[in-house]
């Protein structure tokens, strides 16, 4: 068990020991989780954890929607680009 003090600032140093055996570093970015009756600090991960639910949708198209035909189409035309240069 460590012990640290709030400073008038509200920092809060975590003891060395704690923050080594985490590898936790300089500027690491830490996410406050009130328990109740304490608060977890865990490591901020640079994305979220998302499931399709939460993103499905988040860029509507506005045009008619295409057919997969098209968007095979629209692949060939494309690799032919690159590889033929149009032609």
């Amino acid at each position: 068990m460590e012990i640290t003090i709030i400073s008038n600032d509200g920092l809060v140093m975590i003891p060395e020991p704690l923050r080594k055996s985490h590898g936790w570093e300089v500027g690491q970015e830490l996410i406050a989780i009130d328990m109740g009756d304490g608060i977890l600090l865990k490591p901020k991960k640079p994305f979220l954890e998302t499931t399709l639910a939460d993103v499905a949708g988040c860029l509507k198209y506005q045009g008619i929607p295409k057919t997969l035909e098209e968007m095979d189409d629209a692949i060939r035309h494309s690799i032919k680009e690159s590889w033929h240069g149009g032609s």
